[in-house]
């Protein structure tokens, strides 16, 4: 799938962000920008974390299909899972919130479909967080390879019948929302004891960088799409112990950030990493009206239906952030 740039073949990887719907809506945008382009369906790999996972695992689902955006963006602006999931979590004996909101996935996205029906689209990457090592633990599959989950330091193993919906689910587990996803020895052989427990991709790393930079993925572009949660500055600082622990959260998710972009940058320079170009939800650099960037950033990043003023502001300002970081950056692509 990979394009030709004066006649040398180009692979190009995606990461898409968490961040709920709203993250969702926001690389729905960078889709539709790439399509115009004619880039969406030359793609190489995308490496998906949590809001992200939703609309990545979908996008490669329905891989090169006419009505794939459209669904994808219907989907987003009817439906409504986060309360419904708890609920009937809270009230059902047999099912935890993360299995219903598995259920629903299913239902409306993916349609029962496991891990290895996806081999011949990208190599899709759907991250999640191992809350037993604290290393990133992805499913895998597409790019004509096998369907595998793991992590570099317990091990990898096959994961051909592994339900899509629930990799998807274990991506996007946002705590305390939803409770992690347990995976047996029978599944996953590598488990120190008898399971391992798997929460929200961005609790490790909100951008999904580390697939980006595997050797064996063989990328020369990194497009990194980031519709996540901006730090805000505040003139009046909270001194509540309450809000004082969930902006350190906050603090400590913009670090790593912050530092998953400079490590793109200097693997680039350095020879060892593919030329990044990525964007942020509350940049203003690009924006195709102004205000949009402000606009999007105050949307909630939740798992609840959006407005169509929502969706609108959404997708315009990813196309446009991403037009602007093309034409910028890394113009022989829209030429190649």
């Amino acid at each position: 799938m990979s394009i030709s740039i004066n006649g040398k073949g180009q692979r190009i990887g995606l990461a898409l962000s968490g961040g709920g719907f709203r993250a969702a809506a926001f690389h729905l945008g960078v889709f539709r920008k790439l399509e115009s382009l004619g880039l969406l369906w030359k793609l190489d790999l995308l490496t998906c974390v949590s809001g992200g996972s939703i609309a990545g695992a979908f996008l490669a689902a329905n891989w090169g299909k006419a009505d794939t955006l459209d669904r994808l963006e219907n989907y987003l602006r009817t439906r409504s899972i986060a309360v419904s999931s708890v609920i009937g979590g809270l009230l059902d004996p047999f099912e935890s919130r993360l299995d219903k909101l598995a259920s629903s996935y299913d239902k409306d996205l993916y349609g029962g479909i496991t891990l290895s029906q996806l081999a011949n689209g990208p190599r899709l990457y759907l991250n999640a967080t191992n809350l037993a090592t604290g290393n990133m633990f992805f499913f895998v599959t597409g790019g004509g390879k096998p369907a595998e989950m793991g992590e570099h330091q317990l091990g990898v193993t096959t994961a051909d019948d592994f339900p899509l919906s629930k990799a998807v689910a274990a991506s996007s587990a946002f705590p305390p929302v939803f409770p992690p996803l347990r995976i047996g020895v029978d599944k996953y052989a590598f488990a120190e004891g008898e399971y391992v427990t798997l929460t929200d991709g961005g609790v490790y790393d909100n951008l999904g960088v580390n697939p980006l930079l595997r050797e064996r993925n063989e990328l020369d572009y990194a497009l990194i799409s980031d519709g996540g949660k901006p730090f805000e500055n505040n003139d009046r600082p909270t001194e509540s112990g309450t809000a004082v622990l969930y902006e350190s959260i906050n603090i400590l998710m913009e670090q790593v950030r912050g530092l998953q972009f400079k490590r793109l940058e200097l693997a680039h320079l350095s020879g060892k990493g593919p030329k990044p170009l990525w964007f942020s939800i509350d940049s203003q650099i690009g924006e195709s009206q102004p205000g949009d960037s402000s606009f999007a950033s105050a949307i909630s990043t939740n798992l609840k239906k959006l407005g169509p003023a929502e969706m609108a502001v959404l997708t315009r300002h990813a196309g446009a952030l991403l037009d602007h970081r093309l034409k910028t950056y890394a113009n022989e692509l829209l030429t190649a």
